[in-house]
């Protein structure tokens, strides 16, 4: 079923779909880079075509080093297949990443908590502001290069 849902999104996607290598730990688990211009397009035919109606988690890496400096991570789940994928977007400095709150409701903390903590911002969400910190905190703690010590 794996192979077969990895050529529909490689035929219905041309160019913007990467298969990555599985992760050690899960090899089951798909991994896809995704485009961020096309990342909601995705996730609307995975929920809707493909059955993955569940956003179980979304969250941000930081890679100081690369020359896209973040990465954002949606983790979904299709209940009725019992199959989880994993979706990556590259995101550079200053780069605003397409909101998918409009396809599964539960996004909308999991960005505000991404850009919260990471500082990557979500064009189109609803109410994209702190939700961990405090208003008036300076920086995003969860990147490597945050000061040690704090703010």
């Amino acid at each position: 079923m794996a192979d077969d849902l990895e050529k529909r999104l490689l035929e219905k996607f041309p160019g913007a779909i990467e298969v990555l290598p599985p992760h050690r730990d899960l090899p089951s688990e798909r991994t896809y880079r995704v485009s961020m211009g096309r990342i909601v397009d995705v996730c609307n035919y995975l929920k809707n075509d493909e059955k993955f109606n569940f956003l179980s988690d979304l969250c941000g890496v930081h890679y100081p080093d690369k020359d896209k400096k973040f990465e954002v991570v949606y983790h979904i789940f299709s209940i009725e297949n019992k199959q989880r994928l994993r979706l990556k977007v590259a995101v550079g400095t200053g780069e605003k990443v397409p909101s998918v709150t409009g396809v599964w409701g539960t996004a909308d903390w999991h960005e505000r908590e991404c850009f919260d903590l990471l500082g990557i911002e979500f064009s189109g969400h609803p109410n994209l502001k702190r939700i961990l910190l405090p208003d008036d905190w300076e920086g995003h703690p969860l990147r490597k290069d945050y000061p040690l010590s704090g703010r």
